[in-house]
């Protein structure tokens, strides 16, 4: 954590391709994860190879206008071998989704999109687990994770302040005695 945002950390603001640590690609414009994710999907496909492709989006993300092509994709394609999970706290980096672009129902955005769309509560692992199993359905999936953003610490709950703010020590040592 002493090295997040650091030069030669892996604890960067955007992925770095870093295969060692299972980061394929380099990203930074949102969006571009999806498009990717896509992609490889499709090459599994093409190539008749049977690994699963999955993407997390953040819902702030799903403003983007390449999400929705890469939906598409996706679903024209009939990409069963891929899942996107939407963790849909409700914020983004500049405020309340609602403020800035409120996509309102986003499992039934998705699902007119062609995907199968499951929404769950994106804190309760057991859920999310049952939520990955493809039931080979001839498309992709869609698990929109309903999330409080910071969840666990007070602190942070709800609080976009802390999308991109950095821990102090004296901070650091109250979450350990909160959790």
């Amino acid at each position: 954590m002493e090295t997040f945002e650091s030069d030669g950390s892996n604890l960067l603001g955007h992925p770095i391709i870093n295969k060692l640590s299972g980061i394929e690609f380099s990203t930074g414009s949102l969006g571009m994860g999806l498009a990717l994710g896509v992609g490889v999907a499709l090459a599994a496909k093409k190539k008749q190879k049977n690994y699963k492709t999955y993407v997390v989006l953040g819902d702030g993300e799903c403003n983007e206008g390449s999400i929705w092509e890469s939906v598409l994709s996706a679903s024209h394609f009939k990409l069963d071998n891929m899942t996107i999970i939407v963790d849909r706290n409700n914020f983004q980096q500049t405020g309340k989704n609602s403020s800035i672009m409120d996509l309102k129902n986003l499992k039934n955005k998705f699902k007119s999109f062609g995907c199968e769309t499951v929404e769950i509560d994106g804190h309760d692992i057991k859920k999310i687990y049952k939520s990955l199993i493809n039931k080979n359905l001839n498309k992709p999936k869609v698990i929109v994770a309903n999330t409080i953003k910071g969840k666990g610490i007070k602190l942070f709950e709800n609080d976009n302040n802390w999308h991109h703010s950095i821990i102090t020590k004296s901070i650091y040592k109250n979450i350990l005695k909160e959790l």
